[in-house]
């Protein structure tokens, strides 16, 4: 080296880990709100999983650390933000004990046909027949319930009820079903937040004793869903009908199941997208007829305004369509969204989906354990977290011509159908147990179809509606209708259109949300970390052992789940929704009947018995045909051969007996699960172990709270039978 040459430059030395830190708090310091709504979802989350209620005095328990945040915020940020992150906790687990405690108390239903009499609040048109909500019911003549009653009617019923009539009809009622096995979903405590004490079906034609006046928006509903219907005939009409009134109920099932299987049954419930649309064409709609006026345009702000009617159109558009979960969520995004226009401030942003969620989760935080409150908020997080990382390359896109936007668009569809599928995907895997392979391209040709077409076609049919002069409009939304079920049937008929599979576990699903709001919240790289959290959600299931047993809770139906399939084992009037959703869980499409006699991998079975086993040499369960009778010991001499079924089980050699009917028999020392054990604690889940057996009932899952029923007591004790079974 020469004597003369410059000396390299010394690297400079890396800052230390805490200096770091630092940067990267003060980089981010402006997303921390954005968790406020994930730690009241933790709260709520938290409520619910809880064994029992909480008292009263938890409801104080937000507001000291709210306070403390609001007066540390200013000297001391990070442990402002720390408190004020426990405080939106605790602000999500009392929200749902207020609702609770606010809530009616439920009623006992008769379990013999009764004279039900009540208000119509909602008519719900069905493929055949009609379905009835009824405000105030009175079961013969008795006291009004503090709960609503849902009633269908029969199908060649003559009564055509209107909300705001009172009817009266002899119906079977029954509360909402129990969770079809441990920890399924719970409709009891979807039914107790929403007010509902249960539903049934007539037994006789509806007698409508007097004519009121419907509430508005009933009254709407329902004269919209007459005049779709009258116009568009058939799955057509449904449709139609669905998407402006919000009512599902009258599609054939096998248009709900093509659209299903490929993947574009969010297109029938009313949510953002729709939401969106109306907006958005109210304000295109007005703010070019502003501008072709120029001497309105020269003295109005026209992007004001649009977007005050486009509001007020949306908000219109949600209380028709019965102010649903992502309705609500659509609405409030859209306000802020207004309200951003109106200020001058950036429109889209994270805040906004952060105060949708948490006004959403204040006021109906029972929305958080449904599919709709999850996917909807998952699809829009995801869509406004790709929409902040493609801003900046969208700025230098130039774009030219005619088939340069052209193209741009269908991108912008197809990478819009692919982000919300992926982030929507685990949530419908949970809930429903399927796959659906083709819906990006399914939707790639639908969604224009409904945004350009369905929807502004129906939107110009209702304002035309009290004019009469809706017929073309709703003919113009009818061939976009139909050309979205032909996508759905086309795509549905491709080779594995829809799959079933195993459902993630509720952890899974909530590491998956976790890392998916870590990906979504943050801006610097530690944004990725959240990455490895939701493989880890997607992949759970493995670690997971579904059930081998599933005993149903009225008694009527058992199943097992074997290498080679499922066996079922069911009694007359088995539920069938109940078997679907026992199918779902152990991702299979279907079950086959346990015989009679013979054997099929895992049962080996007599016209009296069933041997099940799923290993060699593991332990294995009895499925008893008929019920044991105890046997009598007599006063003197040998004891009596015990029946034939008692000596086919073999007591003791068992790990579990089963049965459909009580079991009276001596078999003490083996855990059982029978007709009483499912009457006491709901559905049974078993596991045969190499260890041994594991029993799980609903009741141990759920564990007393309001909405679950309390422990049944028998009306006499016999004589003859133990009380230790019974009770």
């Amino acid at each position: 080296m020469s004597a003369h040459a410059a000396p390299l430059p010394l690297a400079e030395p890396r800052p230390p880990l805490s200096e770091r830190a630092r940067g990267w708090v003060a980089a981010e310091w402006g997303r921390w709100p954005l968790w406020l709504p994930v730690a009241m979802g933790a709260g709520v989350l938290i409520y619910f999983g809880l064994p029992a209620e909480p008292g009263l005095l938890w409801l104080a328990m937000p507001w000291p650390p709210l306070l403390l945040a609001a007066l540390a915020v200013g000297r001391w940020p990070l442990t402002g933000a720390a408190l004020a992150l426990v405080g939106a906790a605790a602000l999500g687990f009392g929200a749902p004990l207020f609702h609770a405690a606010n809530a009616p108390g439920s009623s006992a239903l008769p379990r013999t046909a009764t004279v039900v009499t009540g208000t119509v609040a909602a008519v719900d048109l069905l493929p055949e027949g009609r379905r009835l909500l009824l405000d105030a019911p009175r079961l013969d003549g008795e006291a009004p319930l503090a709960r609503q009653l849902r009633i269908r009617l029969r199908n060649a019923d003559p009564a055509r009820p209107r909300p705001g009539d009172t009817i009266s009809v002899r119906a079977l009622v029954r509360p909402p079903m129990a969770p079809a096995y441990p920890g399924a979903f719970d409709f009891q405590r979807a039914a107790f937040f929403s007010g509902l004490a249960g539903s049934g079906f007539a037994l006789n034609p509806a007698a409508i004793l007097a004519e009121g006046k419907a509430p508005v928006f009933s009254s709407l509903r329902a004269g919209i869903e007459a005049r779709v219907a009258a116009a568009l005939p058939g799955g057509t009409g449904a449709v139609a009908a669905a998407l402006l009134t919000g009512s599902q109920s009258a599609i054939p099932a096998a248009e709900l199941a093509a659209l299903r299987d490929a993947g574009l049954a969010h297109l029938l419930s009313p949510s953002g997208l729709h939401v969106a649309i109306v907006i958005g064409t109210g304000f295109l709609l007005l703010r070019a007829g502003i501008a072709a006026v120029p001497w309105l345009a020269l003295r109005m702000d026209s992007k004001g305004a649009a977007a005050v009617l486009g509001l007020a159109m949306g908000g219109g558009y949600t209380l028709l369509t019965g102010a649903g979960v992502p309705m609500l969520r659509s609405f409030a995004m859209a306000a802020l969204v207004t309200l951003a226009i109106l200020t001058g401030r950036r429109a889209l942003s994270p805040r906004a989906l952060a105060v949708a969620a948490g006004m959403v989760l204040l006021f109906s935080p029972e929305a958080l354990l449904g599919p709709s409150f999850q996917m909807s908020f998952a699809a829009v997080l995801a869509l406004v977290a790709a929409a902040e990382a493609l801003r900046g390359p969208s700025r230098r896109l130039r774009v030219r011509g005619w088939r340069g936007r052209a193209a741009l668009a269908i991108l912008g569809l197809i990478l819009t159908s692919v982000v919300a599928g992926a982030a929507t995907t685990p949530f419908g895997l949970h809930h429903f147990g399927r796959l659906q392979l083709y819906g990006v391209v399914a939707n790639a040709v639908a969604v224009p179809v409904t945004s350009l077409v369905v929807m502004p076609a129906g939107m110009l049919a209702l304002f035309l509606m009290p004019l009469g002069w809706d017929g073309p409009a709703l003919a113009v939304m009818g061939w976009g209708v139909e050309a979205t079920l032909a996508v759905g049937r086309f795509v549905a008929a491709w080779p594995g259109a829809a799959m079933a599979a195993p459902p993630i576990p509720g952890w899974g699903l909530i590491l998956f949300a976790l890392g998916l709001c870590w990906l979504c919240l943050w801006r610097l790289a530690w944004r990725w970390a959240g990455v490895p959290v939701m493989v880890l959600g997607l992949c759970s299931g493995l670690l997971v052992t579904p059930p081998d047993i599933l005993v149903a809770a009225d008694g009527r139906m058992l199943a097992l789940s074997t290498p080679a399939g499922v066996l079922s084992e069911r009694a007359s009037g088995a539920n069938r929704l109940m078997r679907e959703s026992w199918l779902r869980s152990w991702g299979e499409d279907g079950a086959a009947t346990l015989p009679r006699e013979g054997e099929l991998p895992g049962a080996s079975c007599t016209p009296l018995s069933c041997l099940l086993r799923l290993r060699e040499g593991g332990p294995a369960a009895i499925l008893l045909r008929q019920p044991p009778r105890e046997v009598p010991r007599p006063r003197r001499g040998p004891a009596a051969p015990p029946p034939p079924v008692m000596a086919e089980t073999g007591c003791g050699k068992a790990a579990v007996m089963l049965s459909l009917e009580p079991i009276r028999g001596r078999c003490r020392e083996t855990p059982r699960v029978d007709r009483f054990s499912v009457w006491r604690d709901g559905a049974h889940a078993v596991w045969l172990r190499p260890e041994g057996v594991v029993i799980r009932s609903d009741r141990m899952t759920r564990g007393e709270r309001p909405w679950v029923p309390p422990v049944p007591t028998p009306k006499a004790q016999p004589q003859s039978e133990p009380a230790a079974e019974t009770e």
